[in-house]
């Protein structure tokens, strides 16, 4: 029963991560949310008993974060 709830949160969590990341007008915020969805998305793995999944999810977007905000700082490029 608390898992079930524990995964309709985290869902949830997931979905609203992705909708604001795809609405988000400034770049580096966008990357910062990604960060959040890639948590997210690790926390569902590991509660799914995918361990090793779960950590390669956020080794991959600890990962992916860095280089895009390493991007984004370089060019310093924000939508208006």
């Amino acid at each position: 029963m608390n898992s079930d709830i524990l995964n309709a949160v985290f869902m949830t969590l997931l979905i609203i991560c992705a909708y604001v990341v795809m609405r988000m007008k400034d770049l580096l915020y966008a990357v910062i949310l990604f960060g959040a969805y890639s948590l997210v998305m690790s926390l569902i793995w590991l509660e799914l008993n995918a361990p090793d999944i779960a950590i390669t999810e956020a080794a991959a977007g600890v990962g992916m974060s860095t280089i895009m905000v390493a991007v984004i700082t370089r060019t310093r490029r924000r939508e208006k």
